[in-house]
Formats: structure tokens, sequence, C-alpha cells
């Protein structure tokens, strides 16, 4: 599980682990929208093995819950951590390098 993670975080720019249900996973979800950013969104509640994903995430991360955002394969964190790296311009600046 570990490597198709990595590997699913290697595929994209942003990649963002999230859930159908999940009102903070919408909000990433607009902010990306926001900034024409396309985003490979992986739902981890549509997925048969979306509890064991979520459980390998919190492994490598250290962070259960989602939205679990990885930019250019460097982990950002949740949805609170994505809002204040795009407000403080951080977010910009990991997508342009």
């Amino acid at each position: 599980m570990e490597e198709e993670i990595k590997e699913l975080i290697a595929s994209d720019d942003v990649v963002v682990f999230c859930k159908t249900s999940c009102p903070f996973c919408v909000m990433t979800a607009d902010l990306f929208d926001s900034l024409d950013q396309p985003t490979n969104t992986i739902k981890l509640n549509e997925r048969s093995d979306g509890p064991e994903m979520q459980a390998a995430l919190a492994e490598l991360t250290g962070q259960r819950t989602v939205p679990n955002v990885f930019i250019k394969g460097k982990h950002l964190g949740g949805n609170d951590d994505t809002q204040k790296a795009a407000k403080s311009g951080k977010l910009q600046e990991m997508l342009a390098a």
C-alpha cells in the first residue's frame, strides 16, 4: 500500500487524498479550482481499500484526517495548512518550483 501511495504522490504536481462527504475536502478542492490548478484527487470513500490507504497515509505523514494534500511530492497537510499556505503565498511558490 505504501508503494502505491508513493506512486500516486509522484504522479502529479497536486495530489489530494479526500472523502466526498468531507466539507474540508470541498474547501480544499474549491481553493485549487480558484487557482485553476488541476489536482489528482483520490476519493478514499469510493475505494475498496480506502480505509487501508488512509491508515497507511497516517503512518507516512502522521496525519489521520482528510484532506491530505501533497504538492510536488511534498506533504503540505490538511485543509487549514493548505488555506494558510495559499494566503501566505507559500502554496503558489511550491507550485511554481
